[in-house]
């Protein structure tokens, strides 16, 4: 396999000083990682290199023989506008500085100056193109007429919702960003499929690693993310590769990011920013090359105010923000879902698909769903399982959404209103009149279904039928 370079973009490195350039290349791969390095030492071949190459990050010396520092940097301006340049002179002059910070330079540094503040600087700038680069995708993604351009990656997601399919568009356009992704939602909307999908999406050679963090105290979380060394601990007998190179050149997906410790986030946050780790016990680093996805169902942004989680990461994470709605916000995909579930169970059942009672859609389209997809799954197997007729019964639908609303604590009385309903009513209806307007009102919100019409009363289905037919007779 083809060794992936990094970063996507070439690194130009000018200067007529052959020593030099293999001094700064050396540098820049053992200190920073960065392997995809072009060498000239002609200012004169620069630019045509600039134009063969994707070239997005060139440094280059300021007093050379041809074309000048100076003058390259304006023919860079002029001519390839986007691509990004350092000067790195061996004149350390205020002036000079100032006159390249003017013509377009991104930094200026001085060939005495120290390695960190060299690498530091180089870094900050690669980050700076990727994001102008991804941004530039993305704008061209949203802006794309149609649904979604890889459709074979949303296969195991059922939506016809506005919603969901904005989040498609909005994955395909983040796809190649090596930024990290925030996936927020309630328990069972399918977050951990979003990251299966954006993992599809991005075109990785490596796989996904899923990594459920809650739970793991700071030892464990280090040890299971970055790995081991022999001797590292006691009972450390042998080296062990943590998830992180698991996931190389492919993509690390952590669910329930939100129970993670603080001295957890600390570690995080510095292999987001950094992009490397120690394994436990070493003291070499390791570049990561994994894509970061992670998922919460917590609010954030309430423990960001509680002190519980750090704002640099929440920040640092939220470069790309995808928030999966729950189910009862998106009803109409409840009759998909259905039927979906219904022909996948009863393939894993070894049963005929069933037919739903038109009753059921509505039924389930009034629940609201605390469990979300997850929930309507579980009941569309259960009744599945036990189901003998050609039309399904909704007795086992019903007996969960019963079961539900009892163990919902009772809610507070309503407040009583302003004013008498019947205050100012010149004629008082009859008892059984009000209770017949009742019954209709009932019947005409539940589309009439008498099942829920009774659970809006308060009384039992049997009680609501005689009540229907002494109306109509």
């Amino acid at each position: 396999m083809k060794e992936k370079k990094y970063p996507e973009f070439g690194i130009l490195l000018v200067d007529d000083e052959p020593a030099w350039l293999l001094s700064l290349a050396v540098t820049l791969e053992r200190c920073a990682g960065i392997t995809n390095i072009v060498t000239c030492q002609d200012s004169r071949k620069a630019l045509e290199v600039v134009r063969q190459q994707d070239i997005g990050l060139v440094l280059l010396d300021l007093v050379m023989p041809h074309i000048g520092g100076e003058e390259f940097l304006g023919l860079i301006r002029e001519q390839h506008p986007e691509v990004a340049t350092i000067v790195i002179s061996g004149m350390n002059q205020l002036e000079s500085a100032v006159r390249c910070v003017k013509l377009g330079a991104f930094d200026y540094f001085v060939k005495t100056d120290q390695e960190d503040r060299l690498i530091n600087g180089v870094m900050r700038a690669i980050r700076m193109i990727e994001l102008e680069r991804e941004n530039r995708k993305m704008s061209r993604s949203l802006l794309s007429p149609g649904g979604p351009r890889h459709p074979e990656a949303f296969t195991g997601i059922v939506t016809a919702d506005r919603t969901m399919l904005g989040i498609f568009a909005y994955l395909e356009a983040i796809a190649q960003s090596p930024q990290p992704i925030l996936v927020t939602g309630e328990s069972g909307v399918g977050k951990e499929q979003i990251a299966q999908v954006a993992h599809k999406l991005s075109g990785r050679q490596g796989r996904i690693v899923a990594v459920n963090v809650a739970g793991l105290d700071d030892l464990l979380f280090s040890d299971t993310l970055f790995g081991h060394v022999r001797g590292a601990f006691s009972g450390a007998e042998q080296a062990r590769r943590g998830m992180i190179e698991e996931a190389a050149d492919g993509t690390l997906f952590l669910d329930e990011i939100g129970d993670l410790s603080i001295p957890s986030q600390v570690k995080l946050l510095r292999l987001l920013q950094e992009g490397e780790y120690f394994p436990l016990g070493s003291d070499r680093p390791k570049r990561i090359t994994s894509r970061v996805i992670v998922a919460t169902h917590q609010d954030l942004t309430a423990k960001l105010e509680a002190g519980t989680f750090r704002r640099d990461l929440y920040y640092r994470l939220c470069t790309h923000l995808v928030r999966i709605p729950p189910l009862r916000e998106r009803k109409g995909d409840i009759p998909l879902l259905l039927d979906h579930f219904l022909e996948e169970s009863a393939k894993v059942l070894g049963k005929k698909k069933p037919t739903p009672p038109k009753e059921l859609a509505q039924l389930l389209g009034n629940y609201g769903f605390p469990g979300n997809v997850r929930e309507l799954k579980a009941m569309v197997y259960d009744a599945v399982s036990i189901h003998r007729d050609r039309i399904i019964s909704m007795d086992s639908f019903l007996k969960v959404i019963n079961r539900a609303d009892e163990q919902k604590e009772k809610p507070a009385p309503p407040s009583p209103p302003d004013r008498n309903l019947f205050a100012g009513v010149e004629q008082l209806p009859t008892f059984g009149e009000a209770a017949e307007m009742l019954v209709e009102e009932a019947m005409a919100r539940a589309h009439g279904n008498q099942s829920m019409a009774a659970r809006l009363l308060g009384i039992t289905q049997s009680a609501l039928c005689k009540r229907l037919k002494r109306a109509k007779q």
